[in-house]
């Protein structure tokens, strides 16, 4: 068993709250963590022929007779759970950690948890292993002190490398699932992903959307491993699927809704007034891209020209799986001019704006840093990170510290 960061998070959730929901991809992790828990909390699974009819026969009566500390595992099954819920917690508003839902690849859980249990439940989203994670370590130091807003001096001397830029790299082409990094059989990895993907989209998307086009969408993805990193066109996904603008813009909500594929829109509160304002995204799990993609080495990826977008994609969700499981609610955007400057990734959160250059190779040059330091001098941003395959922390500029991968 992989110990997971989030854990601490979410006994936190528990002493505020008399409900928390966890979500995330399916084969995640979520259920594991929850195993974790004491016997005395009681685990029910709702893909459990008979876990399911327990509750569906009577709601009311379930709660009842199950008060406290109950685990409702892939929730998503019972939707006519969730009113009893509410009128148990607010028969004692005052009682706080009794109830957790989980519930994998379903958009509308936190739909209809907001829409009944709104006030009363907290929510944790839960995501494939992290790269510290993966490798055994605690959380990084980076995402604490980030969040104490410290000065560049202050990042430079407290900031370390934690592993080897090889590991980076295995993490990388891997991707997070706990299933592959819990079994080392050569070809387990390879095997797993491929029925791993033919699972989810041929059973999970089936079952939650049964009017969806399965082939259409399953191109889509491919289409969205292809373009990972770039700024999205809707129109051309359209054309070459052949299929109407509206309903590419609702398969891609499935798919962020899913946790497949994650939507990070273009900042838009700049004086500058030549803003790319189109989204992008990322394929979440950069092992499940390389496989779409049949990448099947980390020497065919290095040479591969898609290698520097899903190395920003997994720099990306490594950055923010860490603020998440501090507790930490960071949005992300990314920033472009019309002019073709960039920045890949602006983060807001309390602490501020904290923008972000992700490279695969090792110190980028002055010419490359000109974005970054404009947007920091722009926002007066007090910090801007560039995140690099380098063996260590460098100051580039006054503000601006490059953190080598190793150190995450």
């Amino acid at each position: 068993m992989l110990a997971r960061h989030a854990q601490s998070h979410l006994l936190t959730l528990l002493t505020h709250f008399p409900c928390v929901a966890i979500t995330g991809v399916r084969q995640c992790g979520k259920t594991t963590l929850l195993a974790t828990f004491p016997k005395t909390w009681q685990r029910f699974d709702m893909e459990h022929s008979a876990d399911r009819q327990q509750v569906l026969d009577d709601p009311d009566l379930f709660v009842r007779l199950h008060p406290d500390q109950i685990i409702i595992d892939e929730a998503q099954l019972v939707p006519e759970l969730l009113p009893a819920l509410r009128v148990a917690i607010d028969g004692d508003r005052a009682q706080k950690g009794r109830y957790i839902l989980s519930g994998s690849s379903s958009p509308d859980l936190i739909k209809q948890i907001s829409e009944t249990l709104a006030g009363r439940v907290a929510y944790m989203e839960l995501g494939p292993l992290s790269l510290a994670e993966a490798w055994k370590l605690d959380p990084a130091p980076i995402y604490n002190l980030i969040t104490s807003r410290p000065t560049p001096l202050e990042l430079l001397s407290s900031i370390k490398p934690r592993i080897t830029i090889r590991q980076v790299w295995q993490y990388w082409f891997s991707g997070g699932y706990p299933e592959p990094w819990l079994n080392s059989e050569p070809d387990f990895a390879r095997l797993w992903q491929h029925n791993y993907i033919d699972t989810f989209l041929m059973r999970d998307i089936s079952s939650l959307f049964p009017n969806m086009n399965r082939d259409r969408y399953r191109q889509l993805i491919l289409l969205l491993a292809q373009a990972t990193g770039t700024i999205l066109n809707k129109a051309e996904f359209a054309r070459v699927l052949g299929v109407s603008e509206p309903t590419i813009h609702d398969w891609l909500q499935i798919a962020h809704g899913t946790f497949i594929w994650r939507h990070i829109p273009a900042w838009d509160r700049s004086t500058q007034k030549q803003l790319v304002k189109h989204p992008k995204g990322i394929l979440r799990d950069s092992g499940l891209l390389h496989r779409f993609l049949h990448i099947g080495s980390i020497d065919l990826l290095a040479s591969n020209p898609v290698a520097g977008r899903s190395w920003e994609g997994m720099i990306i969700e490594t950055l923010l799986r860490g603020f998440a499981d501090m507790g930490q609610v960071v949005q992300p955007y990314h920033y472009r001019t019309r002019g073709g400057a960039e920045v890949d990734l602006i983060l807001e959160s309390e602490f501020g704006l904290l923008p972000i250059e992700i490279k695969l190779s090792s110190i980028p040059g002055k010419q490359k840093l000109r974005a970054l330091a404009e947007f920091i001098k722009q926002h007066r941003c007090p910090l801007g990170l560039v995140i690099t395959g380098d063996s260590q922390v460098r100051q580039l500029t006054d503000e601006i510290i490059a953190i080598p991968a190793t150190a995450l």
